[in-house]
């Protein structure tokens, strides 16, 4: 596997020797000093040209970069539109281990997008076409502080789903359980588990994508709570699971709301999860709820 001086050299030397390439800048996790680094972490690369088209054109100029397992091209894959010709990918997993997420972007397209992202870093500029930019932060992506509005709205949004997971789960449905749980519910007690995270560190950090480093901020005990909500197609696996993360959601919007002096609705936490325990109990030929 070629080590990250291999490959940065490989990336810049390309640029230098293009003309028709005249700057490069990296984002991504290999930006992120918060990011945990290891051998996953992929060359999230953007070369700036003249122009975009020539690149998509030459289907073998990316050869260069080494033996390909297998890639990808976004934006084919959504449907050309024009758009391309201001930016292009190509993302590519190597057969050696690396991964290189390479696009090519017009000057007037980089001008425009770069300072949209704060984890951007210019590795080399020619001719001074980029503006330039800070030291390279994940601070766009740091939990914010809700609103009340917000807050009642995940907590409303959380209990009121649970109703459709009650009844995917006593029909035995677990294909549809799983996808309430997972796409509805789970995402607001992630978003109050962020807001604790939040709270505790002042809002200063970002949890990463789906949560993934929310384990630095909570007790050992949370964090394994927080785990054991995750659940295979096990009928009462999922019902002790979707239990446990009631009680959760619960105690960390019962400390939100204290935190944050917002009114949390302890009476409809109590009656969904109520229901939800109720239909557990029903019968399968029940004729009636209640």
């Amino acid at each position: 596997m070629r080590n990250e001086a291999e490959m940065f050299d490989l990336i810049l030397n390309t640029a230098r020797e293009d003309s028709r390439i005249l700057a490069v800048y990296m984002n991504g996790s290999r930006t992120n000093k918060n990011a945990t680094k290891d051998i996953f972490q992929d060359y999230d690369i953007v070369y700036v040209v003249e122009e975009v088209e020539p690149f998509i054109k030459d289907r073998l100029w990316i050869d260069r970069f080494g033996e390909r397992l297998y890639m990808q091209y976004p934006e084919e894959h959504s449907g050309l539109s024009g758009d391309e010709f201001q930016c292009y990918g190509w993302l590519i997993q190597f057969a050696d281990g690396n991964r290189l997420d390479l696009h090519v972007e017009s000057v007037e397209h980089a001008r425009e997008n770069i300072m949209k992202d704060r984890l951007c870093e210019i590795l080399l500029d020619k001719n001074g076409v980029l503006p330039s930019m800070d030291l390279s932060t994940d601070q766009d992506y740091w939990v914010k502080r809700p609103s009340q509005f917000q807050f009642l709205c995940a907590c409303n949004e959380f209990w009121w789903c649970l109703n459709n997971v009650a009844k995917g789960l006593w029909r035995e449905e677990m294909v549809y359980a799983q996808d309430m749980v997972n796409y509805l519910i789970r995402k607001q007690l992630l978003k109050v588990l962020s807001w604790k995270v939040g709270i505790l560190t002042d809002y200063s950090v970002s949890i990463g994508k789906s949560g993934k480093y929310m384990n630095r901020w909570l007790t050992q005990v949370e964090w394994n709570e927080y785990l054991s909500t995750y659940f295979s197609a096990d009928l009462e696996e999922g019902w002790e699971a979707v239990i446990r993360m009631c009680h959760l959601f619960d105690q960390t919007a019962r400390y939100v709301g204290d935190k944050l002096g917002y009114e949390y609705n302890e009476a409809e936490g109590k009656n969904s999860l109520s229901f939800l325990e109720h239909v557990r109990r029903l019968p399968k030929d029940a004729k009636e709820i209640y």
